[in-house]
C-alpha cells in the first residue's frame, strides 16, 4: 500500500544555510547577525573559521546530499512528492523557493526543518520565517512545519550506532573507562527557559535522548558509561550568560580529575556543521590531544537510511493527522511526541513579537 501524502503535495527543507566560497563569508555573516550591529571587521574574525574550510560551510552540501537522499527514498516508498529547499540566511532563500512553488502548482507543503529540538532559534525563529516568506510572495502555498522530532527512533538509533563505533575505535584496555560528552549547540540560558510550552524545552529534551543513547549502549556493551551534557559555539556578549560547560572547558576538568578516553557525540546536530568540524573536530581534538585525552568523535545522522525513513515518516504521520484521522507517532525515549502546532507563548522572540506559522490560535 503506498502512502498517503494528501493533503500535501511538496515536502520543502527548510535550513539555516551557508557560504559556498570565499566571497559568501561575510554577507552571509551579515545575514546571520543582521540587527545586532557587529562591526565588519569582527564578522571577518568569525569568519576565519570558514575560510580554513576553503570559505565553504558544509551545509549546503549536506542539504544537496539529504534531499538526494529522499527523493530515492520516496520513490522507493511510493511516495510522490517533490522536494524543494529553502534557507534563512543564504542561497537558496525561502521567500525564492516559494515563488518557485508558486510558480509550479505547489498548494500546500510539509516542511522539515534542519533542527531536532526545542528553542526560539530552533523552532519559532524558522517559523517566523516561513511566514514572512509567505507574506512575501503573492499565491504561496500553505506550510505546515512537521513536529520536532529529537525523540523519534529514526534520530536516535543512528546516534545510538554512532557512539558504539566510536567507543570501538577506542583501545579495547582503555575502552570501558571512556566518558561520553554530548554534545550540542550552547544557547542563552534566557532562551532554554523559555523553550517549549513549559520551559526549559531544550535541555530537557537533550538530557532525555542523552539518558535514552547511554541506556541503549548499556544494553549492547553491559557497561553504563559515566557521561555528560556538554555545549559549543557559543556567541554573543559575555555578560549574558549561555548554557555551560563549553566542551573544551570539559575536556580540562575530565584531564585534571582523571585522564581518561572521550568519546563526543555531537547529537545537537543533524549532519556535520561548521560546528561539528571545527568546533568538535578541530578545536576540541586539538584541547583533547594537549591533554593527553584519547578522543574519537561520533557520527552524526547525515544520511542515514533510519534517518531519512523518519523524514517520510514524519510527513505521512502529518497528512493522516491533517485528515482528520489518529496515526501512531513513533518515539523513544522519557518524553512524549511533540505536538503538531506550538502555543502561543512556546519559544518566544527573545527581542520582539514576530508573526509565526505553526500554532495554535
Amino acid at each position: 500500500m503506498q502512502p498517503d501524502p494528501t493533503p500535501y503535495d511538496a515536502l520543502l527543507l527548510v535550513s539555516f544555510g551557508g557560504p559556498e566560497k570565499p566571497d559568501d563569508v561575510v554577507p552571509f555573516l551579515q545575514n546571520v547577525t543582521k540587527g545586532r550591529g557587529i562591526p565588519e571587521e569582527r564578522l571577518r574574525e568569525v569568519g576565519e573559521h570558514y575560510f580554513g574550510f576553503g570559505g565553504k560551510s558544509p551545509i549546503n552540501d549536506q542539504n544537496r546530499a539529504l534531499i538526494a537522499a529522499l527523493e530515492a527514498d520516496f520513490t522507493a516508498a511510493g511516495l510522490k512528492l517533490p522536494i524543494y529547499w529553502g534557507n534563512r540566511n543564504w542561497e537558496p532563500y525561502l521567500a525564492d523557493t516559494l515563488q518557485q512553488m508558486a510558480d509550479d502548482g505547489i498548494t500546500r507543503a510539509a516542511c522539515f526543518v534542519t533542527s531536532a529540538y526545542s528553542s526560539y532559534s530552533g523552532c519559532r525563529q524558522y517559523r517566523e520565517d516561513l511566514a514572512r516568506a509567505v507574506a512575501a510572495v503573492p499565491g504561496a502555498p500553505e506550510l505546515d512545519r512537521l513536529r520536532a522530532y529529537f525523540n523519534h527512533p529514526g534520530f536516535v538509533e543512528p546516534v545510538v550506532d554512532a557512539t558504539l563505533a566510536a567507543l570501538a575505535r577506542l583501545d579495547p584496555e582503555q575502552r570501558d573507562h571512556a566518558r561520553l560528552v554530548f554534545v550540542t549547540h550552547s544557547i542563552p540560558v534566557s532562551m532554554n527557559a523559555g523553550s517549549g510550552p513549559d520551559g526549559d524545552a531544550y535541555v530537557s529534551q537533550h538530557r532525555s535522548v542523552m539518558e535514552e543513547v547511554v541506556e541503549r549502549v548499556r544494553m549492547e556493551t553491559g557497561h553504563r558509561y559515566l557521561h555528560d551534557l556538554v555545549y559549543c559555539s557559543r556567541s554573543g556578549p559575555p555578560q549574558v550568560p549561555w548554557l555551560e560547560p563549553d566542551v573544551n572547558d570539559h575536556l580540562e576538568e575530565i584531564a585534571q580529575s582523571e585522564p581518561v578516553p572521550v568519546v563526543v557525540i555531537p547529537f545537537g546536530f543533524i549532519s556535520d556543521h561548521m560546528e561539528v568540524i571545527y568546533d568538535l573536530d578541530t578545536e576540541a581534538a586539538a584541547t583533547a590531544e594537549r591533554l593527553g585525552l584519547p578522543f574519537a568523535r561520533a557520527a552524526t545522522p547525515g544520511i542515514d537510511p533510519r534517518f531519512v525513513a523518519m523524514v517520510r515518516d514524519l510527513v505521512v504521520e502529518r497528512a493522516a493527522a491533517q485528515r482528520g484521522e489518529s496515526p501512531e507517532r513513533a518515539v523513544v525515549g522519557a518524553l512524549a511526541p511533540c505536538a503538531d502546532l506550538c502555543r502561543p507563548d512556546c519559544c518566544p522572540n527573545p527581542r520582539t513579537p514576530l508573526p509565526s506559522l505553526g500554532q495554535t490560535s
